[in-house]
């Protein structure tokens, strides 16, 4: 037997026994033996064309290199190298294989389609159409075979490259210990493996189909299947009666029966998939259900045999044909395809039926009636999974039957919680940060941080933020490139106010203002050069003998009003060389980084300086938290970030939103960006994690471990924020422990909106808070986060929850008081209705700012505090100030200029227990409105404030500025606006 004989028995017909019309002048000839013509272009036009492709082609490859390059030198000036390289190689490795495979496979049928083509010797009509495109390909078969092979191997070596994340998974797997409660494997099989497993069946799909198309093609174009049935007896001999000769038929056949087998492994993997799939059917809770588990699965079962046996029959009709190849006599008529075509059909109506219909029915008919009984086992299942899965399987609520009553000491046992219950609403102080301490060029983020810090002999909650650039505060004069990119570089300091007190004028009362006290030496680096909001690129560094450029702070002690400086860290990469300048000079497209003279030898440019953005580059495998934030530790400024391990693929749990869907998460990551160097370090936190134990495998010496942290820092470090919230968005349904009441649904709690908040959508949810508390079961109070929870019927309030945020034993437990049923308390909607009802002629003077709405366990009930917030009467300052406080306690509200005074208020006089804020003046109110000679003497003090603050813009606006000026007229409207508040808050004007 030869393959030579699939195309019949007349290949050595023709004129010319080549096997090839009589008249060819080639492999395939011009018809009727004429030689076809092509215009050949100029040698000018052919020379141009090909200078202009070589030209794009050396672009292209240097806009790769300069990608790769630069991102290599960005690497390793944080010292992650090795994360480059190992990922790098990884990538390379699986483009090749991969690549390699897929150029291979459709490369090899390309060819075996083209060596087994018939003998073009009376073809017919339709192949006669053809002879135009032979002709024209024919000098460049072998150019196009490798194209092609080379075109589809990229593809798939790219596609490839992308799944390293699988591909290291897969090989550095390490298993959770835990199985299944369906198919009784480890958990890390669903993580680790089956990613993997998909990801090799989509890639056989890919090989299998295109090899498939490009083949039918190839058999196409050179006569070995034709669209219409052959006519004449030459012809029609060669194609068994059918549209195709027998080698195409043997090819087809065999390509079909891979396809099958591959539809075959997709319906083993399939079973293992429902296992972390969300019910279609279904609401509310995740994994097989009983219709999965007694007909989804059985049908999966049943669909591979019949796809296997499909396989069979697909390559034993190969078999046939390669036997009837034997065989001298032709078989016109004979149905080779009849049973691949039976065992489809099978494979199709199995599908339909099995796989479909018989489910659908199982679900109607079985599980609808007694929905609660029959799928109770799959919902204890998805329980107790996304208990383990988040984390919350050892949370027990604690009933809490809060009163309604509020006598006269009634705090005492409470005294060291309330007095550090908050006064400060971190989202609204960052204005006054901004007006106060802001310097003219440098802005606060809009929501502050909350940390402790160490204020003389007490552990003091604050609020702290860094002082970043502000690009508003540059005149438009100067935002020239060296000024956006050379000048202004850089952020300043942290400055922290007490979160439990204020001044009497209501500003916040500063612990740290991150300038350096004349004559003193700065207790840190305050220089921020990686942080949020901070140009996309900075450059920095000059001679040792060159001038400072680098605008630092104002100083009024200088001739200039200002200090500059210039950058001496090791930090961003060195632009040391012509080629390094070119390389960033097209990075970032922007000749004049290759052009300027400021750009030299001691030159280090900046970029990727997002704190959070760093992480993901050196770690590309943790979710980050969205909020860093800033600690002061070592002498330096470090941000903070909370990096999650997460993967969708857990058993049996319910999805949720982490930086994308999630249904398993751990706290694995604490990881530090030196605020001025950049240099990123990153802490395993939990060290139990399968998911981290396996990345630290794949990526060695990368994380430290938890015992390198600093005492320092490890007393800044808290519970991260994106974390808690998605448990409590889960704990309102997975405090449930019982399949019966959870498929009720009865006693879900829901997540309250933010009533003191606008959105476009509405009301967001409300945030989480940091505040010191001592819950019930707690030994003393406790740096925390916490939040609350309304019932899904009423609005009133469920629960308030609570997470220990400060390292240590207790680190990350959970608790949860829940109000028995009965209690009625208001949940944060009711009870801000009854606050504006109540006090409406406070609450709606304008620009009046609502503060965050907190709620205590205290005193055995529920105590509820919400900061007031207005900006001065009159003047230039818009910053909102604390006007007063809104109270609430068993049903009785008060409303007072400070904390304690409505505590008092509320507990006939004396709550029993005193708060960390400053008193109020005597007889002061929430909201004096001076008379008489006082209100002159308040709009004089305004005046000057308004015409210090025109003094001090017209100096910012020079070019350049007048910073000695502005400096003074700052100062003054500081002075004016003091005098205003202490006339308006009846105090004497300070000298």
């Amino acid at each position: 037997m030869a393959f030579e004989n699939f195309g019949g028995d007349d290949r050595d017909a023709g004129g010319d026994g080549s096997g090839h019309p009589a008249g060819s002048s080639g492999r395939f000839g011009s018809a009727g033996g004429h030689r076809v013509a092509f215009g050949v272009p100029p040698r000018r036009t052919r020379v141009l064309a090909i200078t202009i492709v070589i030209m794009a082609v050396l672009v292209v490859l240097f806009l790769l290199f300069d990608g790769v390059y630069t991102s290599y030198l960005w690497y390793h000036s944080v010292g992650a190298g090795p994360v480059y390289r190992t990922r790098t190689l990884t990538q390379i490795v699986l483009f090749l294989v991969f690549g390699a495979l897929m150029a291979a496979a459709v490369g090899t049928n390309v060819w075996l389609a083209y060596r087994f083509r018939p003998p073009l010797t009376g073809v017919s009509m339709e192949q006669q159409a053809l002879d135009r495109y032979r002709m024209g390909l024919a000098p460049f078969l072998a150019w196009i075979l490798v194209g092609v092979s080379v075109l589809f191997g990229i593809a798939a070596g790219a596609s490839s490259a992308g799944s390293w994340r699988t591909y290291m998974l897969w090989a550095n797997a390490v298993p959770f210990g835990t199985e299944d409660p369906q198919f009784h494997k480890d958990v890390g099989f669903y993580v680790f493996t089956l990613p993997w497993l998909r990801h090799i069946q989509g890639f056989l799909v890919a090989a299998v189909l295109l090899s498939l198309l490009v083949s039918l093609l190839t058999h196409y174009l050179f006569a070995g299947v034709a669209l219409t049935p052959p006519t004449g007896t030459r012809t029609a001999g060669r194609f068994l009666g059918s549209r195709a000769t027998r080698a195409a038929q043997v090819h087809i056949s065999v390509l079909l029966g891979c396809l099958v087998l591959v539809k075959a492994y997709a319906y083993w993997l399939d079973r293992y998939s429902l296992s972390v799939a969300t019910s279609t059917i279904t609401s509310g809770w995740a994994g097989p259900t009983y219709k999965d588990v007694h007909a989804v699965i059985p049908a999966k079962e049943i669909l591979l045999v019949i796809a296997v046996l499909c396989a069979l029959l697909f390559l034993g009709n190969a078999v046939r044909l390669l036997v009837r190849a034997q065989t001298p006599d032709i078989d016109r008529g004979g149905h080779v395809w009849a049973l691949p075509a039976l065992g489809v059909s099978l494979m199709v109506l199995a599908a339909v039926v099995i796989g479909g219909v018989y489910p659908l029915a199982v679900q109607q008919l079985q599980v609808n009636p007694s929905q609660g009984t029959k799928e109770a086992p799959y919902i204890q299942r998805n329980i107790d999974a996304t208990r383990a899965a988040y984390g919350l399987d050892g949370v027990q609520p604690i009933p809490y039957p809060a009163t309604t009553g509020a006598a006269k000491n009634q705090l005492s046992g409470d005294a060291k919680t309330v007095a550090q219950i908050p006064v400060v609403d971190p989202s609204v102080v960052s204005q006054a940060f901004d007006e106060q301490q802001g310097q003219g060029f440098y802005s606060f983020p809009d929501n502050l941080t909350v940390d402790r810090y160490q204020v003389g002999s007490k552990t003091q909650d604050t609020v702290i933020g860094v002082r970043g650039l502000k690009p508003s505060g540059v005149p438009g004069s100067q935002h020239t490139w060296i000024d956006d990119h050379l000048k202004y570089t850089h952020g300043y300091g942290v400055v922290a106010a007490k979160t439990d007190a204020v001044l009497a004028d209501g500003s916040p009362d500063y612990v740290e203002q991150g300038l350096p006290d004349p004559g003193a030496p700065a207790g840190y680096e305050e220089r921020v050069y990686f942080g949020p909001g901070l140009p996309d690129y900075s450059i920095v560094g000059g001679l040792p003998k060159a001038a400072p450029v680098e605008f630092d702070h104002p100083d009024n002690a200088s001739p200039t009003s200002q200090q500059s400086t210039t950058y001496s860290g090791n930090g961003g990469v060195q632009v040391n060389s012509f080629m390094k300048k070119l390389l960033y000079a097209a990075k970032f497209r922007e000749p004049k980084i290759l052009l300027s003279n400021q750009v030299n030898r001691d030159s280090r440019i900046m970029y990727d300086r997002d704190p959070g953005q760093r992480v993901r580059a050196v770690a590309p495998w943790l979710t980050v938290d969205a909020a860093p934030y800033p600690v002061v530790e070592g002498g330096r400024i470090l941000w903070v970030v909370d990096g999650y391990t997460s993967t969708a693929a857990y058993p049996y749990s319910t999805t949720t939103q982490l930086g994308g869907k999630v249904n398993y998460v751990r706290d694995a990551v604490k990881a530090t960006v030196d605020a001025y160097d950049g240099t990123v370090t990153l802490y395993a936190w939990d060290e139990s994690d399968p998911i981290l134990k396996t990345w630290m495998k794949a990526f060695p010496g990368t994380v430290k471990p938890r015992s390198a942290i600093s005492p320092d820092l490890l007393a800044h470090l808290r519970y991260p924020q994106d974390l808690f919230t998605a448990q409590r968005d889960l704990l309102g349904r997975y405090h449930v422990l019982t399949a019966s009441e959870f498929f009720a649904g009865t006693e879900f709690w829901n997540v309250p909106a933010d009533p003191t908040k606008d959105g476009a959508d509405g009301p967001p949810p409300q945030s989480p808070s940091y505040v010191t508390l001592q819950m019930p079961g707690q030994s003393a109070p406790t740096f925390s986060l916490t939040s609350t929870l309304a019932s899904a019927n009423g609005g009133t309030l469920a629960a308030v929850m609570a997470v220990d945020s400060d390292p240590g034993p207790d680190y990350g437990k959970i608790r949860v008081l829940e109000l028995p049923p009965g209690t009625t308390a208001p949940g944060p909607g009711q009870l801000q209705n009854t606050f504006r009802s109540t006090y409406a002629s406070q609450l709606s003077a304008p620009k009046t700012v609502e503060g965050n709405l907190l709620t205590f366990p205290v005193g055995g009930g529920l105590l509820s505090v919400e900061p007031v917030y207005a900006p001065p009467l009159a003047g230039p300052t818009t910053a909102p100030l604390l006007k007063g406080v809104l109270v609430a306690f068993g049903g009785k509200t008060a409303y007072e200029p400070t904390l304690q005074q409505g505590l008092d208020e509320i507990f006939g006089g004396s709550s029993g227990a005193t708060t960390g804020e400053n008193p109020a003046p005597p007889g002061s109110t929430a909201s004096p409105l001076p008379s008489g000679p006082q209100a002159d003497a308040l709009k004089k003090a305004l005046a000057d404030a308004v015409a210090a603050q025109n003094t001090a813009a017209a100096a910012l606006a020079k070019s350049p500025p007048d910073w000695k000026t502005f400096g003074e007229a700052e100062q003054a409207v500081q002075q004016a606006l003091a005098r205003a508040q202490a006339i308006e808050n009846g105090q004497p004007p300070p000298k």
